[in-house]
């Protein structure tokens, strides 16, 4: 048994280091990252942001203040398991349906996904579609990553669709709970998982 067990294991490595060198000669890799590299491009210097900066855009939409859109580019999954309070969201996939939702070209947008590679392509995207005021959430110069990551790093709180208030590592259990922002961000599709808007948690 331990015999087979060894070359199942043997097996799988030979397998993996394979697909991994095959990764690494595959000429479309270089041909996505040169695309990417494009939509970066459009994106104006002094609209890349840090997620400190974010932050600081996030407690103004919250305080109404702004009227800024907070667009989270990540999947459903990623958006349904924790995201940044009263964000909208949109995945990365279909952005071609932003302008169906987003019809103010002048409208203060801050794009961010998990580091920031999506973001980079949506960013890009909007300015090619005609979006004038669009951020691009970025690495900062302190390492700090761009995205969910990077909020993370610095221990700023995320929402769950089920338990409400929370911070990575740090969990803060409350009784009922309404994600601020309610009525101004906007969803993919109604009902989403991650809509909660004047909803108590779920137990």
């Amino acid at each position: 048994m331990k015999k087979l067990l060894s070359i199942l294991l043997a097996v799988a490595f030979v397998v993996t280091a394979s697909s991994v060198v095959m990764a690494g000669n595959n000429p479309l890799r270089a041909g996505e990252k040169a695309v990417h590299a494009e939509f970066v491009k459009a994106i104006p210097k002094a609209k890349y942001r840090t997620v400190m900066d974010l932050h600081k855009k996030w407690l103004e939409v919250l305080a109404g203040k702004s009227n800024a859109i907070l667009l989270d580019v990540r999947t459903h999954p990623e958006f349904a398991a924790f995201h940044i309070e009263g964000a909208s969201h949109i995945h990365a996939g279909h952005m071609y349906t932003i302008p169906k939702k987003i019809k103010d070209p002048n409208a203060e947008i801050w794009v961010f996904c998990r580091t920031q590679h999506r973001a980079g392509y949506v960013a890009g995207f909007l300015y090619k579609y005609g979006y004038k005021n669009v951020y691009f959430v970025s690495k900062a110069k302190d390492g700090t990553k761009g995205g969910v990551v990077g909020w993370a790093q610095k221990g700023y709180p995320f929402v769950n669709y089920f338990a409400g208030q929370f911070v990575i590592k740090q969990y803060m259990k409350q009784g009922s709970w309404s994600e601020r922002n309610c009525g101004k961000y906007i969803r993919e599709f109604g009902g989403q998982r991650g809509e909660i808007c004047g909803k108590k948690q779920l137990k």
